[in-house]
């Protein structure tokens, strides 16, 4: 058995409210890696082109106010 198969097991055998738990700590760990791929890509430029299309639809009057 490899080690994810053993985790899965384990997860698996867990009462409700420690796999809700665990769930919970799974998501937030991902959103954290999540925000900070969007901060090392923001910072490299690799969203750059979101900025310049956003530009240029404000230039053409095709954004609209929130």
């Amino acid at each position: 058995m490899t080690k994810v198969e053993e985790i899965k097991a384990a997860i698996e055998s867990l009462p409700e409210e420690e796999f809700i738990r665990i769930r919970q700590w799974f998501s937030e760990k991902d959103w954290q890696e999540w925000d900070k791929q969007i901060v090392q890509d923001s910072e490299s430029g690799k969203l750059d082109f979101l900025i310049k299309e956003a530009i240029d639809e404000k230039d053409k009057g095709k954004l609209k106010d929130l």
